[in-house]
């Protein structure tokens, strides 16, 4: 049987949802470093541990 992980996609979500927001923020400063701090910030919300849930 094979065991799946709900939601183990997340963590590209964050890294995705944070450099679009790197990218808005740099196309309006013209400042290259906010698609990195755009990056890291979505990586440190991916690396949260989740919560574990019941399953009854």
């Amino acid at each position: 049987m094979l065991n799946k992980f709900k939601n183990s996609s997340n963590g590209t979500q964050w890294v995705g949802a944070g450099s679009a927001i790197g990218v808005a923020v740099f196309a309006v400063t013209n400042e290259p470093t906010w698609i990195a701090v755009g990056v890291a910030i979505g990586a440190a919300l991916s690396s949260r541990k989740p919560k574990i849930q019941n399953e009854d």
